[in-house]
Order: structure tokens, then C-alpha cells, then sequence
């Protein structure tokens, strides 16, 4: 049956707005809801242990949503899809907003958490690859606006929210926001055949997925209840996170993979920008968690927000200078200088626990630009480094390693703050330490994979990369550097050889 075109198909201004809707609702929330749980808990009659698990489960639904998409995109019509993902999270946002009961919370968080990933990976890489080199830059800068600003601004939309003694408003909020996303999903629906139907449909990797992600956030979301060591606790949790690994490493072995992790963990460029991603996002979102909820605890919820606007100011800045160095070869050099600015803010946070206002501002600003400035720019370094067509596949395995990072280190810090040092503040100082050591640590691995490979800054060849004729840019294989330093002597030996053998 033939579907006709939305009047907005094909318009880029409206595809991007799909896109921004779609997405912000749910990232608002993962960082909104924290200073809204007492309220939600005694109107729902929730206990904390309850309320953890079902933020855990909906965390558990994003991360696995971004293999269930590539999966869809492959074999079923990609706008199709897309309409009925944005759908879905239309019940999933209605169902939280009217929640009367846990049940109800929960199913509806985990609807929105599982449709906000599946629409990322249906939308994001159509909308990268589809309008041109011209449109790219603005597609960056959408995305990173999408993930790191909505998580900025969370705190202050929650603090709104808590000093006024609801929930509900909000959430009905973004309820409509839903509704409006759905709606220009179905104006600018223009049919989009499956991507590649070659693709396996991979049963037993949706499965590891889905059982890693349910088992690791599982284990997270009952610290709020058990101690760290306790068997409910830590057996779901490394149990998960082996799954996760083992689905790793089945997709690197596989001839015929669902997503190509073989060459992507291969090559210099991924594995260097992947590294940064991971301790970006996980280091990044546990500071912030962790001083917000120090500040919030001295100054109120509303005041705690205001202090942590920064963060969304500097996650702002560096999504237009994305936009700016997306088609250069300072698109390589973005990362680090981020993971700079982090360290920056951790450190302004450490010099005072709780922070003060001045402390707040400047820490939550430096880290605010050196989120944005890592997770994103190291993501589309990645995906730069294979073929147009491997980009969807490349967004969604390296979005399910973030998901991960983010949403499972944080409790597990915010646990250790809590319990570890004798006071709160203690705990939190050690916790930050920790994360600087992340940060340092993680930088400096990836530029030893980066040197190790003999990789150099280039600017990227969009017109073949969108063409999918080949790479954007050239990323030698990991270690190749020290591959080839380990071959040249042997090589000259046998050529001395050759040329004594020959004399003779």
C-alpha cells in the first residue's frame, strides 16, 4: 500500500525540529526527576526502592532500544517505523504524566526511555546523510543540543518544578512536546525503503543486549536499598556488564555482523574517540549528580538549578563549534580539548565540598563545555572513519557503550559518596577524585591509541563519505604504528640477505 508524502517531507527545517522534539523530552527528564522523587514517591505511594528501579528499567530500555533500531531500520520501512516509535512514546509520555499508580509510572518511563533511543537511531543518521554536506553542520548541532543540552538543563527545569510542589505540570509538558513530535514525524513522512535487508536479524545479539542492559541497571537501581557488595546487588550488575561485553566481542567475530564492531575497534580513530566518549560520559555525569545534590541539599532545588545553568551555556557553545569544525580537521582535535575543560571543572568543584555559588557557576560551565565537546564530536569522529552506510550501525553501538557509561556510573558514585569517608561531602570529594582519575586516565589512553596507530588529522572527504563511495578520512589500523616499527628491521635484514645471497 502506498503511503503519500507529508507536505514538510523532504524540508530540512522540519525533519531537524522532528528530531529536537523527539529527543529532548526523556534526556530532560533523566536529569529533572531527581529533585522531583519525594514528591512523585508520596503521590504515587512509591518507596524509593521502587521509584530507583523504575528509573533503572527506563535506562535499561534506552540502551537497548539502540539495537532493536538498527534491527528495525534494516528490515522494516525506516519512516514507517519512525511514526510508530514517536507514536509509542506518545502513550509512554501520556502514561507517566496520569501515572495514579507505580505501575503506571514505571511503564510509561520505560516506554519513553525505549522510543527516545529507538528514534535517535531511526532519525539522527537519515538526517546526517540525507541533505547533503551543506546540512551537516546544522545536523551536528542538533544532536549535540538534543542529548547534552536537554541533560543540562534538567536540574533547573526540575528545581522549577520541585519549589512550586508539582510534578505533574511538567511532565504533561512534555506529554505535548510528544504529541508535537508525532505530529511532524507524520508531516514530513516520506517513504524510506528498509536500509538493508542483507543485514542478519541477529537474534542472539538483541538478546545479549537486552539481558546485559535489564541485569547491569537492574544491580545499579537496587544500591538504593543494598550495599555495593550485597548479592542483589552485585551479581546483576557484573553479570550484566559481562553480557554487554560478551556481545562485544561476539559482534567483532562475527563474518556477518548486526553492527560492525570488527572494523570499527580495528581502527585508530574509533578507538581513540570512543575512549574519550566513555570516560567523558561517565566522569561528566557523576560530577554532576554528585555537587548538584550537595548544593541542592544547602540552597534548595530551584537555587541549585540556577547555579547549574552553565552547564547548559558551555553544552550550547561547543554544539556550534561542533557545527563549525565538523567539516575540518579540528573535528579530530575537539575531544581532548574537552576532556580538558573536564578535568578543569572537576577541579574547580574539589577546591570547595559543597560548592558555593562562585564554585558551581565556573565548575558546572567548565564541565558543561567539556561534555559537549567530547561525547558528540568523538562519536561523529567514529563514524567518519567507515563508510556512509555503516553510520546508522556505528551511532547505535557506540550510543549503547554511552548509555551504559552515563546512566550506570553515576548511582554507582552517588552510592559510594554516601558511604564512603564518613560524611557526604567526603564521600563526594573521594568520588570526584576518582572521576578526575577517569578523565586524565581515559585522555591519555586514547592519545597512546591515537600515536600508537600513527593517525593524523585530516579533513574529512565529505562528498565521498556521503556518496558512500569510501571513509571520510583515512584511520590506520590500531597499533599500526608499532606494527611497522616491529617490521622494518626484519625487513631490511632480509634484504641484506638477499643482496649477500645474490654476490655469492
Amino acid at each position: 500500500m502506498h503511503i503519500p508524502s507529508g507536505p514538510l517531507a523532504g524540508r530540512y527545517p522540519a525533519v531537524a525540529a522532528m528530531a529536537l522534539l523527539a529527543l529532548v523530552p526523556y534526556l530532560a527528564l533523566s536529569s529533572a526527576l531527581a529533585p522531583l522523587t519525594p514528591l512523585i514517591s508520596a503521590d504515587l505511594h512509591m518507596g524509593p526502592q521502587t521509584l530507583s528501579l523504575g528509573l533503572g528499567m527506563a535506562n535499561a530500555g534506552y540502551a537497548l532500544g539502540t539495537v532493536l533500531a538498527v534491527v528495525f531500520a534494516q528490515h522494516l520501512p525506516q519512516r514507517i517505523m519512525l511514526v510508530t516509535y514517536a507514536a509509542i512514546s506518545v502513550v509512554g509520555s501520556v502514561l507517566l504524566a496520569a501515572a495514579q499508580d507505580p505501575a503506571m509510572f514505571i511503564i510509561g518511563h520505560v516506554l519513553q526511555g525505549l522510543c527516545t533511543s529507538l528514534l535517535l537511531i531511526a532519525a539522527v543518521p537519515p538526517l546526517a546523510l540525507g541533505f547533503g554536506a551543506e546540512k551537516l553542520r546544522y545536523t551536528s548541532v542538533t544532536m549535540s543540543m538534543c542529548i547534552f543540552g536537554a541533560v543540562a538543563l534538567g536540574p533547573t527545569i526540575g528545581g522549577i518544578q520541585t519549589n512550586a510542589h508539582q510534578w505533574r505540570p511538567l511532565l504533561w509538558i512534555v506529554a505535548g512536546v510528544a504529541v508535537l513530535a508525532l505530529l511532524l514525524t507524520v508531516l514530513t513522512y516520506d517513504h524510506t525503503p528498509p536500509a538493508n535487508r542483507n543485514v542478519p536479524k541477529d537474534p542472539l545479539a538483541i538478546s545479549l543486549a537486552a539481558i546485559g542492559s535489564i541485569a547491569a541497571f537492574f544491580g545499579v537501581s537496587e544500591l538504593t536499598s543494598h550495599d555495593f557488595l550485597s548479592t542483589v546487588t552485585v551479581l546483576p550488575l557484573v553479570a550484566g556488564i559481562v553480557v554487554i561485553l560478551a556481545l562485544i566481542v561476539y559482534q567483532t567475530r562475527s563474518r556477518n555482523p548486526l553492527l560492525p564492531l570488527g572494523p570499527l575497534l580495528r581502527s585508530t580513530i574509533p578507538v581513540s574517540g570512543i575512549t574519550i566518549a566513555l570516560c567523558a560520559a561517565a566522569a561528566s555525569v557523576s560530577v554532576s549528580d554528585l555537587t548538584l545534590t550537595l548544593v541542592a541539599e544547602q540552597r534548595g532545588a530551584l537555587h541549585a538549578g540556577l547555579l547549574y545553568l552553565p552547564e547548559l551555556g558551555g553544552a550550547l557553545l561547543t554544539a556550534f563549534a561542533l557545527g563549525r569544525v565538523i567539516e575540518t580537521r579540528w573535528l579530530q582535535y575537539l575531544p581532548p580539548v574537552g576532556m580538558v575543560f573536564l578535568a578543569a571543572g572537576i577541579l574547580v568543584f574539589l577546591v570547595k565540598v559543597p560548592a558555593d555559588p562562585t564554585i558551581a557557576l565556573v565548575g558546572s560551565g567548565l564541565t558543561g563545555v567539556g561534555l559537549g565537546a567530547t561525547v558528540a564530536p568523538a562519536l561523529f569522529g567514529a563514524g567518519f572513519s567507515l563508510p556512509a552506510p555503516s553510520l546508522q550501525r556505528v551511532f547505535a553501538m557506540v550510543e549503547l557503550l554511552r548509555a551504559v557509561a552515563a546512566f550506570m556510573v553515576a548511582p554507582i558514585f552517588v552510592h559510594l559518596a554516601a558511604t564512603v569517608g564518613g560524611s557526604t561531602a567526603a564521600g563526594t570529594r573521594d568520588a570526584l577524585w576518582i572521576s578526575l582519575a577517569i578523565v586524565v586516565g581515559g585522555t591519555a589512553l586514547a592519545g597512546l591509541f591515537y600515536v600508537a596507530g600513527g593517525a593524523r588529522p585530516s579533513t574529512p572527504n565529505m562528498d565521498a563519505f556521503l556518496n558512500g563511495a569510501a571513509p571520510a578520512w583515512p584511520s590506520p589500523l590500531l597499533f599500526d604504528r608499532l606494527r611497522r616499527s616491529r617490521v622494518e628491521p626484519i625487513t631490511d635484514e632480509l634484504r641484506e640477505d638477499q643482496v649477500v645471497a645474490s654476490q655469492g
